[in-house]
């Protein structure tokens, strides 16, 4: 019974040493010069700073929300461009409906401003 349970643990045994095999070897044979800039933390684009309760400037996350959002849009073009002969006047019509809803959003951003970094 246990037999049947082999390729599986083999799959688990190859999969885990394809992942951690390549973290291994490159903190093994890789070159270890730190200085003050590699060993420094960095988050989020900010310098590091030492009160945990100072205030971000809300631009940056707005910034990263329109990219995410903005950025979702490729994911709904590449399967519409995939079938792109399949689909028909409908498929190309919902699509200019779904890009045009986008643009006038970025336009909106844009015109109020969102998009400026002083």
């Amino acid at each position: 019974m246990l037999e049947n349970y082999l390729p599986i643990l083999v799959f688990l045994g190859v999969g885990i040493l394809f992942g951690v095999g390549p973290m291994v070897a490159g903190a093994l044979l890789g070159p270890r010069r730190p200085d003050a800039e590699k060993l420094s933390p960095y988050e989020c684009g900010f310098e590091a700073f030492e009160d945990a309760r100072m205030k971000f400037d809300v631009r940056y996350y707005l910034v990263a929300i329109l990219f995410i959002i903005f950025d979702l849009e490729i994911a709904f073009l590449f399967p519409w461009a995939v079938v792109l002969d399949r689909i028909g006047v409908f498929g190309i019509l919902a699509m200019g409906l779904f890009l045009g809803i986008l643009v006038i959003g970025f336009i909106y951003e844009w015109k109020k401003g969102a998009l400026e970094w002083e």
